[in-house]
């Protein structure tokens, strides 16, 4: 057994307490694991980063589809966003599914109140298996109430097209659905093209003031798509929090997401959607040591 003197251990007195990279998700609960909150927690502990969580509703479901879903109560959610915020603290956030209008101000308010840092909303309005999940007040009030609020929002063609009430067919397409996007009120968007046909899949990342950047990779065949956006979203999230560009963060969670899609094709989960391998390659936990103050 190793021992450790006095002489082994940081001095309290000249050494500031490291800290770890804190994540939180702000989304709602799958039972089958391969989603939402499971899945971004899994995310954040294979980038290394510490994961929190406020949980916006509870459904029940598994690879197959969704078969119920319940929100949790604004002031519950206000309660745990709180709690997290005013004690640990928060250098990154994703948003996933929020059940109602009230849940999204209750974000907001948040957001501006504790003027939480490097904010990534996916807008989760479908499930993989088809399943609509949120109604059409609860998406008007995201674009309303978040657009302006967040750093980046992550649509992928069926939410974008819901958005903008219009289909969005072909690559050719993204730019000017990406584009519109940005007129509604976002920052940025990560346009995910990967429901167009096609031997490979294409991204568009648009900011206001950049030119847009084309994100290429070939399709991974496979059956196990369950939770891509929300792992995408959380992997985001996590390189921002490490300081991060958020072309960079973009660039880097993609290469995540694409080795999980790829660790994962083969393995038979359940007897619909399967998930990602989220942890096919953890990472060393990140801690932050401040420097001495002089």
């Amino acid at each position: 057994m190793t021992t450790h003197t006095p002489a082994d251990l940081p001095d309290a007195a000249s050494e500031r307490p490291a800290r770890y990279l804190r994540v939180l998700s702000i989304a709602g609960s799958d039972s089958g694991g391969g989603a939402g909150i499971q899945a971004d927690l899994k995310t954040f502990s294979a980038l290394g980063c510490y994961g929190m969580t406020a949980i916006a509703a509870i459904t029940a479901q598994n690879t197959c589809g969704v078969r119920a879903i319940h929100g949790i109560p604004a002031e519950m959610l206000k309660a745990q966003i709180d709690a997290v915020v005013q004690d640990i603290g928060v250098d990154a956030v994703k948003i996933g599914m929020l059940a109602s209008p009230e849940t999204v101000r209750v974000v907001a308010d948040a957001i501006r109140q504790y003027q939480l840092p490097h904010v990534v909303l996916d807008p989760v309005m479908v499930a993989t298996s088809g399943d609509r999940l949120i109604a059409t007040e609860t998406s008007d009030a995201l674009v309303r109430e978040l657009f302006p609020l967040v750093e980046l929002v992550t649509p992928n063609l069926d939410e974008a097209g819901w958005l903008l009430g219009q289909r969005i067919e072909g690559i050719e397409a993204l730019e000017g659905a990406a584009r519109q996007l940005l007129a509604l009120g976002a920052p940025a968007v990560l346009l995910k093209g990967g429901h167009l046909s096609g031997d490979w899949v294409v991204d568009l990342l648009a900011e206001r003031e950049a030119p847009s950047l084309r994100l290429e990779s070939a399709r991974i065949v496979t059956h196990n798509g369950h939770g891509t956006g929300c792992t995408l979203s959380s992997a985001i999230a996590a390189e921002l929090a490490g300081g991060a560009t958020l072309p960079q963060a973009v660039t880097s969670a993609r290469a995540y997401i694409l080795g999980a899609i790829a660790a994962g094709a083969d393995v038979r989960t359940g007897s619909g959607h399967g998930p990602l391998n989220h942890g096919y390659a953890p990472r060393v936990q990140k801690v932050i040591r401040p420097p001495l103050s002089r």
